[in-house]
């Protein structure tokens, strides 16, 4: 049976939030990787809204929201419980209002938006994010689950927009949590560079984040790792 195809884009946090769970799942999948300026006309035949990410499950079924991945990935292999540790209501929140304010805060020329206005309300969502992880350590408990792992790329977005001013921030708790999850093994795993897709070029496969050896007559990204 041929392996799920998995369309993304490295810096997307929608791709890298998926990748997490598909990561954490085990499931063997192929990766291709997409340039958002030449969307491959094969992803486009099965999801024509043009987002990554766009899986392709081995029965030819198309899940093209991040969430859905994420869901059917767990639903497959979860080790780790992740989702035991839920918040829809959160991550609704995250998705919506966040979501808006951070882009329109990292694109006020797109958006025509006044950034910092769209920072400032953005931050009142990341202090309720603090708030909850003093308690806790994590979103949903002492452990991690699919709330941090759809949440943490967002976070993650905002800050790097200008890290120098969320470093001064006096939010402890969601700086340390942010930079245990950028620095641990599973978020590097998901984060190496491969080219661009094209077909009938080699192809990447993945198991577990990391590149297994490839089917017969197929080939893997010879560059792997590469985190930057």
């Amino acid at each position: 049976m041929a392996d799920p195809i998995l369309y993304s884009f490295r810096r997307c946090p929608y791709a890298m939030r998926a990748r997490l769970a598909l990561a954490v799942s085990g499931v063997r999948y192929e990766l291709r990787e997409v340039r958002l300026s030449a969307k491959p006309n094969a992803m486009l035949a099965i999801s024509p809204k043009g987002t990554v990410p766009v899986l392709r499950t081995a029965d030819g079924a198309v899940i093209d929201q991040s969430l859905g991945v994420m869901r059917w990935a767990l639903s497959l292999r979860d080790p780790d419980d992740w989702l035991a540790r839920d918040d829809l209501a959160l991550i609704a929140s995250n998705d919506g209002s966040f979501k808006h304010h951070l882009d329109r805060y990292k694109y006020p020329d797109r958006h025509g938006s006044n950034a910092a206005e769209h920072r400032d309300l953005g931050l009142l969502f990341l202090r309720e994010l603090d708030a909850r992880l003093a308690s806790t350590g994590q979103l949903a408990g002492i452990r991690m689950g699919i709330v941090d792992a759809a949440i943490m790329p967002f976070v993650r977005q905002f800050a790097a927009v200008d890290r120098e001013w969320f470093d001064t921030l006096t939010l402890p708790h969601l700086q340390a949590w942010l930079a245990a999850h950028l620095a641990s093994d599973l978020f590097q795993r998901i984060m190496y560079r491969v080219a661009p897709w094209c077909p009938g070029e080699r192809i990447v496969i993945v198991e577990g984040g990391a590149q297994v050896d490839p089917p017969a007559n197929a080939g893997v990204w010879s560059d792997f790792p590469a985190f930057l």
